[in-house]
């Protein structure tokens, strides 16, 4: 994980250098601080409720130390070094230029608004995992032995399929309303299925499982945030780079005189 920082650094860089970002420094200290550090943050307090009660399953001191080396030593100087390249290279250019003006957007009818596109855009990814889910979360917290690895990467590319269809229908329905703001809309459309995880994780805690105390409860809710938190990144990901491509397709065969 810690030497993906250079294809991370230098993808940021130039996604971010094409969108004319110039708060280049802002965005390698998020590309390598953010997503790690909130991760870091929710294990080392779960770490302490497990000293706490005094559990094996604690990760020692100097553990977390090594990780925190491996993530400022190697991590961090990685980022920097893609994201030196990133900027050195020359931005990607647009199929068209855009008016300096920003153009009037007009009234948008309900399912082309942003709240209601973003709900309806998380339910077909999900729908596309929940049964595997099941299966995962009983490998996980029930000591089910999970052995139905080739289906689930199967599963898994349908998944990135349905989250890449479903966020370009709904980018496509809003660009016909004439609401050009597709960017974070198309992350957090396709991010949304993180939601519906959650839902999904909290209706198994309640049905499935019979934990109780409040330090377990406060580590299942714990690693699932987690596990949450990084399935949204990982949808909204796809769904953002999905609508990135899409746009850029269109409008290089639009004919501009």
């Amino acid at each position: 994980f810690v030497c993906l920082g250079t294809p991370a650094g230098y993808v940021a860089a130039r996604v971010y250098k094409s969108f004319g970002g110039e708060k280049w420094k802002s965005n390698v200290l998020l590309t390598s601080m953010l997503c790690p550090g909130i991760v870091f943050a929710h294990f080392f307090i779960l770490n302490l409720v497990l000293w706490y009660y005094s559990s094996s399953a604690a990760i020692p001191f100097f553990t977390l130390v090594a990780l925190l080396a491996l993530w400022f030593g190697v991590s961090v100087p990685l980022t920097f070094v893609g994201a030196y390249f990133g900027f050195r290279k020359p931005p990607i250019e647009q199929p068209v230029r855009t008016n300096q003006i920003p153009r009037q957007i007009p009234d948008q009818s309900v399912y082309t608004q942003p709240i209601p596109g973003i709900i309806m855009g998380g339910v077909l990814p999900f729908g596309c995992i929940f049964i595997q889910l099941f299966f995962v979360l009983n490998s996980i917290w029930s000591s089910q032995i999970y052995y139905m690895y080739g289906f689930l990467f199967l599963v898994f590319i349908i998944l990135i399929i349905t989250c890449s269809e479903t966020t370009i229908l709904l980018c496509y329905f809003h660009l016909c309303a004439e609401d050009y703001h597709w960017w974070w809309r198309s992350f957090l459309t396709s991010g949304f299925t993180a939601f519906y995880l959650a839902i999904y994780c909290v209706h198994y805690f309640i049905t499935k499982l019979d934990i109780e105390g409040a330090g377990s409860t406060f580590l299942y809710f714990g690693y699932t945030s987690v596990m949450v938190f990084c399935f949204f990144l990982l949808t909204g990901t796809i769904g953002f780079f999905a609508c990135f491509w899409f746009v850029r397709k269109i409008y290089s065969v639009v004919k501009v005189d």
